[in-house]
């Protein structure tokens, strides 16, 4: 029976002989089918995967060296483009549309040899906190089928959580990867802004989407970092360098954490326990932990919201069923009435919420007003950012205020879905990486995580830092740990 741990185990047993990418492909299909139910997938590329599978056992039983993603399993978000296939960001107004090309990270992992087998669900063009706002309908926890998996990027930890994948590309926006990451028990991390190539990922805010990894190891989103990010010439915004890959230090560490985040009245009690409780065993190995007031915590999620629908509304003017995509066919409609109809229809309730709100924005007698206080306010959490990494090396958060809720429990009031963002969307205000580590599990029967984060472009610093605290934190067995009580799944 086939077993995944890791990549490098995996490759390991390709080697050997144990096993085939055949037999993964065909192990992942059996396994996509029979949790249909979950509805993780949009759609999935069997016959493709399969002839994929049969030719790079070939190549490797013929000697041809192995690439880093050999045969490695990957699903991708229903914004991503891949090259002849559908993509339709989850929305009615891209129903059929297929993609012209390959999005550059798509590109990066075939010409690696990994093998795409299927496109997964999420909130309409990335815009939602628990995967309820699909075309294709919600996504389901696979550890309680009642409750979110966390969004937008809901279908791909859904994938790598239930066994439906190795690994899975999102995009994060706001906490679109690493909020889903924390309901489902996984490893969400997004790099810093321009890390990876934003080139064939459809546009929700262009200044802060960012593609990010989700997988079951340290090691496995590592590996996958190592092939997709980089300079692109399609994208201007891309890192023009390499990541730096400083030595790793062997020294106590300068953490920080801000106190009106830990202690704010919106993070549930025991969450708040086990962070300090993390924070405590942090110090007992001789790390520096400390407190820093941050007045500007009750303004992110304002800002954040005012600047991202702002972009949306500039980004999905390009939808109007004129070129591709849904078009009202009703031949009585001037063009203005095929416009309004065509988006009244193509677009779902919050996607059409979030354009409103960005026109009015940006309209001309609120457009000082809203957009650029909110400009003014980004560029003092940036500046901000730089002070508190001018003396600390890593920044420690909550991912989520709470454990993943009930379907339906919070789509009434938009409000309170919006804030379940205030501790994620930090880090795309100011560019900085960060990753979800599933290290609790809650009473509730529910997993949480910390959020850590690091100076732009350290990622790779960060991931080993990751590494090792999913090493020295998590319990021996696999038991659910006691309340509070760091963990690892």
């Amino acid at each position: 029976m086939f077993h995944y741990e890791s990549i490098k185990q995996y490759h390991a047993d390709l080697i050997d002989g144990k096993v085939s990418c055949l037999s993964a492909v065909e192990h992942y299909l059996q396994r996509i089918h029979e949790q249909k139910r979950l509805n993780a997938y949009v759609r999935t590329y069997d016959d493709e995967a399969r002839a994929t599978a049969r030719r790079l056992d070939q190549q490797r039983d013929s000697g041809k060296p192995m690439g880093k993603l050999h045969g490695v399993v990957i699903s991708i978000k229903d914004v991503i483009c891949y090259k002849d296939h559908p993509v339709s960001a989850a929305s009615m107004i891209l129903e059929d549309f297929i993609s012209l090309y390959n999005a550059t990270a798509v590109q990066r992992l075939l010409d690696e040899e990994a093998i795409i087998i299927g496109h997964t669900n999420c909130d309409e063009f990335a815009m939602g906190s628990s995967n309820e706002n699909s075309f294709y309908g919600p996504t389901l926890n696979a550890l309680d089928e009642s409750r979110v998996p966390g969004g937008s990027s809901g279908g791909s930890a859904v994938s790598v959580q239930a066994g439906l994948c190795m690994v899975s590309l999102g995009s994060d926006t706001g906490g679109s990867v690493r909020q889903p990451a924390d309901f489902c028990g996984i490893i969400g991390f997004k790099p810093s802004y321009g890390t990876i190539s934003r080139y064939g990922l459809i546009a929700y805010a262009s200044s802060f989407d960012q593609i990010g990894i989700f997988a079951s190891n340290i090691p496995d989103v590592e590996k996958t970092l190592e092939v997709i990010a980089g300079p692109d010439a399609f994208d201007s915004t891309a890192y023009p360098l390499p990541l730096p890959d400083k030595k790793a230090e062997d020294r106590p560490l300068r953490i920080a954490y801000f106190r009106q985040a830990i202690d704010n009245t919106a993070l549930d009690p025991e969450i708040r326990s086990g962070l300090y409780s993390l924070i405590d065993q942090l110090r007992e190995q001789g790390h520096t932990v400390e407190a820093q007031d941050f007045e500007y915590l009750d303004y992110i999620v304002p800002t954040y919201y005012i600047l991202t629908t702002a972009e949306a509304s500039s980004n999905l003017s390009r939808f109007d069923g004129i070129r591709y995509g849904f078009r009202d066919v009703d031949k009585n409609l001037d063009l203005a009435d095929l416009y309004k109809n065509t988006r009244s229809k193509g677009f779902g309730k919050e996607v059409k919420r979030r354009i409103m709100l960005g026109t009015f924005v940006l309209s001309a007698g609120y457009y000082d007003a809203y957009f650029t206080k909110a400009q003014q306010v980004r560029k003092l959490l940036v500046e901000q950012t730089n002070l508190i990494f001018n003396k600390f090396d890593v920044l420690l958060f909550p991912t989520s205020p709470f454990t993943a809720f009930k379907l339906n429990e919070k789509m009434a009031d938009a409000v309170s879905m919006y804030m379940a963002d205030i501790f994620t969307v930090f880090p795309n205000l100011t560019g900085i990486p960060a990753v979800s580590l599933p290290l609790f599990w809650h009473n509730n029967g529910l997993p949480y995580s910390v959020q850590i984060m690091t100076n732009r472009f350290c990622e790779l610093s960060l991931l080993r830092l990751s590494h090792q605290w999913m090493e020295q934190f998590k319990e021996a067995g696999n038991e659910k740990p006691k309340p509070s009580t760091p963990a690892s799944r």
